[in-house]
């Protein structure tokens, strides 16, 4: 496969969607084309998947002066790591569509479009200019998203979540540039590439501390990390269903690997300076999302808590600086977009189809969807990491690494995960499986369309977590080269 399929993957999506714009009025006609584009692509990716040879390198590389003037290039790539991740987003789109099939518009669809480009480019940007510039472009189809066609005070919503994310942007920006002038000033031409810059030598301390920080502060509101939470409660609980499975499938995923991408090879020695913080901050949120989740009756807001502290513990597996760990991590975001997922789009059908979402209000789903149930708490099970499952996995390799990094930390990791069991085991009984005290609750099972839709993530998840080197496989020689190449401590520390 050539180089350019990389570049056919990214701009596919929005190149139908200007089509689709400007062509046709007709709601089905937009759907149906937008569910094979998206088919189409998870061809493509299947077969860069299938071809990919095991390494740190990248491949299907992509490299040309974009602002030649400035040494901006248009270069993109795809290594195991990144390759991950796009296989994830590639799998979980059409899965959507199946799920929203019915009562959208035009411009829902078109959206969804546009944040597939993003998203795709996002991840695939190996220029830090070119990266921002997908960074932003992502967000934008959301926002529309949520300011349109979200639920209760949802302008505030829209505009609360912008600053947060803005503000972190901006601080972003002054650092790549910042970068940019580095490396003129020690090699005398521009250049934003990402393997350029690792090369730079001439900041000192101060600087790279307030760059890293500069970064970080952008990529911890996205996952979200604590105390840069506050806009992800109201932001899931008033936004549809599509976004909010963007926002915390997807979207919170480039996070944390633009964390890996980019903070470790540009400030290395900052990155072990401050792990232990972080895996400290990683797992304070894991027990503070938690807590908070157990006191919600709002179900879209337990599960907003729910997967904040899912994500912090991938947070706190990143910063291990050991192979368990960040093996673990990156296998846990995609177990958790999956499993995460999938109850978000059941959350969002009883509630299109009951017009409950808290849970006081639920229950009894169990006797008249007995299909949904069943796909339900297996997302469930997988969520809270039960044995056969990819979240074991997952699970289990974090808590190894950071028992490595720290056993007083490795303890604490051990006695939060069971929080995550708790809340979760708790709502599904109250929600799903008890009785509700006002009557029969009438909500349709899982139509055909849905239950194929959901069947890959289901044989991925046990998939996963019988068979896991053949997944583990693809992205570990990129973790032992950031492991021994760039900071020099070993695959095991």
């Amino acid at each position: 496969m050539s180089a350019d399929s990389l570049s056919f993957i990214i701009f596919l999506p929005a190149l139908i969607a200007f089509i689709l714009m400007i062509s046709t009025k007709h709601v089905e006609t937009v759907r149906n084309i937008s569910f094979i584009t998206t088919l189409i692509i998870l061809s493509l990716v299947l077969k860069i998947y299938i071809e990919f040879e095991p390494s740190a390198r990248m491949q299907f590389v992509t490299n040309i002066p974009w602002i030649d003037s400035y040494g901006i290039n248009y270069y993109i790539g795809v290594d195991g790591f990144s390759l991950t991740i796009l296989m994830m987003i590639a799998i979980l789109i059409p899965t959507l569509y199946l799920y929203l099939w019915e009562g959208r518009t035009k411009a829902y669809w078109l959206n969804l479009l546009l944040v597939q480009t993003g998203v795709t480019g996002t991840l695939l940007s190996l220029d830090i200019i070119l990266f921002y510039f997908f960074w932003e472009i992502m967000l934008l189809p959301v926002f529309i998203l949520i300011g349109i066609f979200g639920y209760g005070n949802k302008i505030f919503t829209t505009i609360k979540v912008t600053v947060f994310t803005m503000a972190g942007s901006l601080l972003m920006f002054i650092a790549i540039l910042y970068l940019g002038v580095g490396y003129k000033n020690e090699f005398g031409v521009w250049s934003f590439q990402y393997t350029n810059l690792m090369q730079i030598t001439i900041f000192t301390y101060t600087e790279k501390l307030l760059m890293f920080f500069a970064f970080v502060s952008a990529f911890a509101i996205k996952i979200p990390l604590f105390p840069l939470h506050t806009w992800i409660m109201d932001t899931y609980k008033n936004a549809p269903t599509g976004a909010v499975f963007l926002l915390s499938s997807i979207m919170a995923k480039l996070g944390i690997y633009a964390i890996v991408r980019f903070m470790i090879p540009f400030f290395p020695d900052i990155y072990v300076e401050f792990s232990t913080w972080f895996v400290f901050i990683g797992l304070f949120g894991l027990i503070y999302f938690g807590i908070a989740a157990l006191m919600q009756d709002d179900i879209k807001r337990m599960f907003a808590y729910s997967s904040a502290s899912h994500l912090s513990f991938i947070a706190a597996g990143i910063f291990s600086l050991n192979a368990y760990g960040i093996n673990g991590a990156l296998y846990l975001m995609i177990a958790h977009a999956i499993a995460t997922g999938g109850l978000f789009l059941l959350i969002g059908l009883i509630q299109r189809e009951t017009g409950f979402k808290t849970i006081k209000d639920l229950g009894g789903i169990a006797k008249s969807a007995p299909i949904l149930t069943f796909v339900f708490a297996i997302m469930l099970f997988a969520n809270i990491g039960l044995p056969g499952t990819n979240g074991f996995v997952s699970e289990l390799l974090i808590i190894f690494g950071i028992f490595e990094f720290n056993n007083n930390l490795g303890y604490i990791a051990v006695l939060t995960v069971i929080i995550g069991a708790s809340y979760m085991l708790w709502m599904f009984q109250r929600a799903i499986l008890q009785e509700r005290p006002q009557g029969v609750l009438k909500i349709r099972d899982l139509k055909m369309k849905e239950i194929l839709g959901i069947s890959p993530w289901i044989i991925l998840i046990f998939l996963m977590g019988i068979y896991p080197d053949i997944f583990i496989n693809k992205f570990e020689p990129s973790v032992t080269y950031f492991l021994n190449d760039i900071l020099q401590i070993g695959v095991n520390k």
